[in-house]
């Protein structure tokens, strides 16, 4: 079998998206006096960032191919986890580098974690939980991973996003010093415990039982049939997408903004936009899973990209803002506090059951909905 795997190498123009990638970084950095043009011209501005966010999400899906790669031949959970983090590690360097240069923009962490928030747990598991509902009816899952994400999501989350607004060392929703070195501290912390019950203390919690008893020979099948290519490819592949990816990131920052100006778009929009372009192709990979009745496979990479999305956020964008200077706002507004705290609560109630079906899906996409109603209705 392997030997018939590598005398059938894959295609080169299968990483199209990252020559087109660099192609259009490159195009962006000599054309910076064209890019200032378009800024004052709305249709100018809206064909640019489509072209920016096409080629972002193409690169995204390609990285989510060489990860999900890995992920298999690593088997569970630490596939997964590996699935997760290269995508999340995107979305975290993209937000810290264009936080750090440009104008100052000191909701942008706040916006982005708040955004993944509602788009995974809302939209993108309402997604999976409705369509995996509509053709198993009922699915099953370990409720110990979601028990486990869910203690660790839901302390990370109240803290990073809720608690700045409450606290009396400084005034509005911004930590202190000490009280962001504390928080940065305590997420990591938390981040690496999780890490090691997942996947060292407690693998099983985040596997169903046939998974767990036939673990090796799983991961072997699913790895003989993926790619020919060496794990040393795809990891290096890896790397070569996620460069021009944060650099594009930056060039995004100055059009979104004129953007939200000029059209009168709201502010998370920013935040938004960045969550969609890195999360959408992981996501679909899980509403795929879902709907292929491994529900089990979805919990792992949509409660786990939030979980590190938070756990990873928090703690880089402190760095940036002690050492940049820069205010770094955490705290979200009043109504979005209510609907952050009904989504946590709500999730607590989806994944309190061994079993979901298409009544859980449809309450979060109903969330999901009242989050873009709130964000362009204010």
């Amino acid at each position: 079998m392997n030997h018939t795997q590598s005398s059938c190498p894959e295609p080169w123009w299968r990483e199209w998206p990252l020559a087109l990638a660099v192609l259009t970084l490159t195009l962006a950095l000599l054309g910076k006096g064209w890019i200032v043009t378009a800024l004052d011209q709305p249709v100018l501005l809206v064909v640019l960032l489509t072209i920016i966010c096409g080629v972002i999400l193409a690169a995204a899906v390609a990285i989510v191919r060489h990860a999900d790669v890995l992920a298999h031949r690593l088997g569970e959970p630490a596939g997964t986890l590996l699935l997760t983090l290269a995508i999340t590690g995107l979305e975290v360097c993209m937000v810290a580098f264009v936080m750090s240069t440009g104008s100052d923009k000191p909701t942008l962490a706040r916006d982005t974690m708040f955004a993944v928030v509602m788009l995974v747990l809302n939209g993108f598991m309402g997604l999976a939980l409705l369509l995996g509902g509509l053709r198993h009816s009922e699915q099953p899952y370990n409720l110990q991973s979601a028990n486990a994400f869910l203690v660790m999501i839901l302390p990370l989350t109240v803290l990073g996003l809720v608690l700045p607004n409450y606290t009396r060392a400084t005034p509005g929703p911004v930590l202190s010093t000490f009280q962001m070195v504390f928080l940065s501290l305590m997420s990591v912390g938390i981040y690496a415990i999780f890490l090691f019950v997942q996947n060292r203390r407690h693998r099983g919690f985040f596997m169903m039982p046939e998974e767990k008893a036939d673990e090796a020979s799983a991961a072997a099948a699913e790895s003989s049939h993926h790619s020919p290519r060496s794990t040393f490819y795809h990891a290096t592949m890896l790397g070569c997408y996620g460069r021009p990816l944060v650099l594009l990131a930056k060039q995004m920052a100055a059009p979104l903004d004129a953007m939200v100006l000029k059209l009168g778009a709201p502010h998370a929009l920013g935040g938004f936009v960045m969550a969609v372009l890195v999360l959408t192709p992981e996501s679909v990979a899980a509403i795929r899973a879902a709907m292929a009745n491994r529900l089990q496979r979805s919990v792992n990479i949509l409660l786990g990209s939030v979980l590190a999305s938070i756990g990873l956020t928090i703690p880089l964008v402190i760095a940036v803002s002690l050492a940049t200077g820069r205010t770094l706002v955490l705290g979200v507004d009043a109504p979005d506090v209510v609907l952050l705290l009904l989504t946590l609560v709500t999730s607590i109630l989806t994944f309190s059951l061994p079993r979901t079906n298409v009544l859980f899906g449809c309450v979060h996409l109903l969330l999901f909905g009242a989050y873009l109603m709130l964000m362009f209705d204010r």
